[in-house]
């Protein structure tokens, strides 16, 4: 078992968590669609290999998403349908407004709370929304992580009540991965 497995199934478990919530930043993309729109730019071949070395290691690490929700623009799709296939998730992608880059964490939260029944939310979405987002989880009022393209945060939330009191449990960027 190699150290993010261990200590993932080893730690102290202090609380119960009732969430898991995953950001994942889309992959590395075109500079510009065919189209000329912003909505349509594809990941690169680049992106979609490093987004598969972060999400391999991650469910190595047992990231088990039981919902994906994603951005509706195709970057962020094309890297949810990625991280379905590489974590063994079967369900829907779900396509949210909320996770779209001029979006508020607020918004975020509102979203990841109509789905407080889920035990891991997996979101799929953009800069600068995702800082802000890790930030106001965290009880942050200022961005504190530089967030990657491509790069996977796990925030573990104790309740889904109206405030967020998350709780940073790592980070993975292709680099590490």
């Amino acid at each position: 078992m190699d150290r993010l497995s261990t200590y993932q199934h080893t730690r102290p478990r202090m609380m119960v968590i009732p969430m898991e919530i995953y950001l994942l930043r889309h992959g590395i993309a075109e500079d510009r669609s065919a189209t000329g729109r912003d909505a349509d730019r594809r990941l690169t071949d680049e992106g979609r290999a490093k987004l598969r070395r972060v999400l391999e290691r991650a469910h190595q690490a047992g990231v088990r998403p039981s919902l994906i929700l994603s951005s509706p623009l195709r970057r962020a799709l094309e890297t949810a349908e990625i991280a379905a296939h590489e974590l063994g998730y079967e369900g829907k992608i779900v396509r949210i407004p909320a996770l779209t880059p001029d979006s508020s964490p607020q918004q975020v939260w509102d979203a990841i709370r109509e789905h407080r029944s889920e035990s891991a939310v997996l979101l799929a979405g953009h800069e600068p929304l995702f800082s802000s987002t890790v930030a106001y989880l965290l009880g942050s009022t200022r961005e504190m992580v530089h967030f990657r393209k491509g790069a996977l945060v796990r925030i573990d939330v104790e309740s889904t009540g109206p405030t967020p009191a998350g709780i940073l449990e790592w980070l993975l960027t292709a680099k590490l991965a």
